[in-house]
């Protein structure tokens, strides 16, 4: 795990953390829907982390608009 940036209140450094890591998520799963179009997990994963990013849940820990980070990361895997 990377370091945590020390001036962070502790709740903002965990929802950074947690965008952080679905935005992971999608990437890998990205690439393996690049590599094979009917990879049933890479999908599911791709629709959980999508649905999150256009969230309530999502809008509450960040002033990111979730379809904007789904369109630039789409765009990062090629997919745009």
């Amino acid at each position: 795990m990377k370091n945590i940036d020390k001036g962070l209140d502790p709740y903002e450094a965990l929802a950074n953390a947690i965008i952080v890591q679905a935005a992971q998520d999608v990437r890998v799963a990205y690439k393996a829907i690049k590599r094979n179009p009917k990879n049933y997990t890479a999908q599911r994963t791709i629709d959980e982390v999508e649905k999150f990013f256009n969230s309530a849940w999502f809008e509450a820990l960040t002033d990111v608009e979730g379809s904007y980070l789904i369109r630039k990361l789409r765009e990062e895997a090629g997919l745009e």
